[in-house]
């Protein structure tokens, strides 16, 4: 199991970026998909969620309204996109895949490496 993710970068505050997670070693369509996010010092968080039929998807309470996550089971590939960003959602971002079709409170068991977010005021 693989998980690729990409699209990281600099940005300044009300900017937007598009995160891409590339997965690959598991039959992607039939498993829930997560990003997670981490700031220096501070606990991960999960940000999004997406069920393997596109279902939900859930967003925690910081990103509503501005982040939205989709998935393209051809390409096997899953995005976030990120509009109106703040400082405060500086950090690495990474993305999971959970062990079955829908998101739920477990914790990921295959994680990518990872991808930074700056975003200056």
């Amino acid at each position: 199991v693989q998980l690729q993710a990409s699209g990281g970068g600099l940005v300044q505050a009300g900017e937007s970026l598009r995160l891409s997670c590339l997965a690959s070693g598991f039959p992607f369509r039939h498993y829930a998909i997560g990003w997670f996010r981490q700031a220096p010092g501070k606990e991960r968080e999960r940000v999004a969620c997406i069920n393997s039929n596109d279902g939900g998807p859930y967003y925690g309470e910081s990103v509503k309204g501005r982040f939205t996550i989709s998935r393209d089971n051809v390409r096997s590939t899953v995005f976030l996109q990120m509009n109106g960003l703040k400082p405060e959602d500086t950090a690495s971002y990474y993305c999971a895949t959970y062990e079955g079709s829908y998101c739920d409170g477990s914790i990921p068991d295959y994680w990518g490496q990872g991808t930074l977010v700056t975003v200056s005021s």
